[in-house]
């Protein structure tokens, strides 16, 4: 009884109100800090006139005295920046499509069909990921010149599958593992062909790891910005990471609101995203299928 009594008392402690504030709402505090604050800074200068904006010594770098949306009315009719805008949700959406399907049948095709040196394969693909993108898009530039794809957003969407494929496919190849191996062997005992399988069972139970591996196949093609630089010249064929950094940016003058305003509106699709599918998003990453 006094052990019990004991055990219960040492429960409460580590329940108290002090020792939670010292391990998860102070922690938890400085974490969110830490994650909003850059949000906070780009909205703050987005609004901030030019006169606050350089006078630090009479207006706080942390405020706004006298708000304007002079900076959004430059980004949004002065550059191309619906245009740009546009391309990115465009290419995102393509390549991340292409990737999702190409991963789904190659994690399906390495994991489950158990041909001899699928292993090696699936390591082999996992390290394409690891090549540098500055290294790969020397020879992509050649291809994309060869076949007349320069300056169209064909040359984006082809390319952008090259880092997104690898590690897509091996993150699926994890999820489909967790699935039981029975519920396939039922299936072609009943006369299923592998592609009903791959459609009916495979994929519906992977819907988590399906989101998980868009999420940041979308993600890195939102952020992309070798490819694009490199690939695309043309004003209104440019994505926004590009077209804010080189149409904002005059020599050595930085129109710092207005660069301000395009990452922030460039930034709220991506988190939009994410706040809507967390939860897919962890289950993805450590599967959630038991036997």
């Amino acid at each position: 009884m006094r052990s019990a009594a004991a055990d219960a008392s040492g429960t409460d402690y580590l329940e108290s109100l002090p020792r939670k504030l010292v391990t998860v709402y102070l922690p938890l505090g400085v974490f969110l800090f830490v994650l909003l604050f850059p949000f906070y800074w780009m909205a703050m200068t987005t609004v901030k006139p030019n006169a606050e904006l350089y006078d630090y010594k009479t207006y706080s770098p942390f405020w706004v005295v006298h708000p304007t949306l002079d900076h959004v009315k430059k980004l949004l009719f002065d550059t191309s920046y619906p245009s740009w805008l546009w391309n990115t949700v465009l290419v995102s959406v393509s390549s991340t499509a292409i990737s999702l399907v190409a991963s789904a049948l190659a994690a399906y095709a390495i994991e489950r069909l158990r041909f001899r040196g699928s292993r090696y394969v699936g390591m082999g693909i996992f390290l394409a990921y690891l090549v540098p993108p500055s290294i790969l898009f020397i020879p992509l530039a050649t291809m994309v010149f060869r076949l007349g794809l320069f300056d169209t957003r064909l040359a984006l969407i082809l390319t952008y599958p090259t880092f997104l494929v690898p590690f897509c496919t091996w993150l699926l190849m994890g999820y489909f593992r967790t699935i039981p191996y029975e519920l396939e062997e039922c299936a072609l005992i009943d006369g299923a062909t592998r592609w009903q399988i791959l459609t009916r069972i495979v994929l519906p139970l992977a819907v988590p790891g399906l989101i998980s591996a868009g999420i940041f196949a979308f993600t890195l093609s939102w952020n992309e910005f070798i490819y694009a630089l490199t690939f695309v010249s043309s004003s209104e064929v440019k994505t926004v990471p590009v077209g804010v950094i080189t149409e904002l940016v005059e020599g050595d003058v930085y129109h710092w609101g207005s660069l301000m305003a395009g990452a922030l509106l460039g930034s709220l699709p991506v988190a939009v995203l994410y706040s809507f599918f967390v939860e897919y998003y962890v289950s993805g990453l450590t599967g959630a299928v038991k036997e």
